[in-house]
């Protein structure tokens, strides 16, 4: 397995605000700049960059700019990653021309994986049929993915109508999207991330590693807080998962490179 590092530490994640009036351009971004952060994950030993969509879109008109950054810093661009509602039928149309765009971003940067977020909790609750609605559209995404050579997973987010263990059996069974099991959101979730990937071994397409603390709710380098990292990674392995190890850590309280290695550390270490 190899080893990649998402640039969302570096300044944390925004939105676009163009999405609040306009579903279509609601790209997730990372606040800072991916000059260093791609700089950064290189100098700390990674192989790999995961990106926002938004991140990537900044090079649409410079592809070369982006590619270079990437190739000075021995990196490749491995996932991007993108998100919507979902459950709204008339915001669908627009939140799936925004995933088809990632996705054409993805391929012509040459990443293999995208993954998704998303199921909106909605204000009254959520709604009788929403996980069906969220099933279909992840399909779609699947599709959309499949048709640019890309592979797409679905990423247990809190927030969302797929945080614990019963959620997240609610949208596998109605949809054929891989499964990015994210081990602190799955554990702020109720559930346990080691067991979770065995409950579903044949859908695990990309995983994302980050150390989780409860109270409060603490996301945390790995090895700093509370998960039994071994355990996720030997229940990877039982799965036959012999692709990218995608730390993902969304904020750090100082500098993100440290954190950047002191993550790679305990994985060189864990992976022997």
């Amino acid at each position: 397995m190899r080893l990649g590092y998402h640039s969302i530490t570096w300044g944390g994640v925004v939105g676009e605000a163009a999405g609040v009036t306009s579903a279509k351009d609601l790209y997730y971004r990372a606040n800072g700049s991916m000059a260093e952060a791609i700089r950064d994950i290189g100098s700390a030993g990674y192989e790999g960059v995961e990106m926002f969509e938004g991140n990537v879109a900044d090079y649409a008109d410079e592809p070369e700019v982006l590619r270079g950054m990437l190739a000075a810093s021995g990196l490749e661009l491995v996932s991007v990653y993108t998100g919507a509602n979902f459950i709204y039928a008339d915001a669908l149309p627009d939140e799936m021309s925004k995933v088809t765009r990632s996705a054409d971003l993805a391929a012509e940067f040459g990443a293999s994986h995208l993954v998704v977020g998303g199921g909106a909790r909605r204000a009254a609750g959520t709604a009788r049929g929403d996980y069906d609605r969220l099933g279909d559209a992840l399909d779609q995404v699947v599709e959309i993915a499949e048709a640019r050579g890309l592979t797409a997973s679905y990423h247990p987010h809190l927030g969302t109508i797929v945080e614990n263990p019963d959620e997240i059996e609610e949208v596998l069974s109605r949809s054929r999207i891989g499964f990015c099991p994210d081990t602190a959101h799955l554990a702020a979730g109720g559930g346990n991330p080691g067991e979770l990937v065995r409950s579903y071994p044949d859908r695990v397409r990309f995983v994302h590693l980050k150390d989780f603390r409860p109270d409060p709710v603490t996301f945390l380098p790995l090895g700093h807080g509370d998960l039994d990292l071994a355990d996720v990674v030997s229940a990877v392995r039982e799965a036959g998962y012999d692709d990218w190890l995608m730390v993902e850590l969304d904020s750090y309280d100082g500098d993100p490179r440290a954190a950047a290695e002191i993550s790679k550390a305990y994985l060189d270490e864990l992976l022997g």
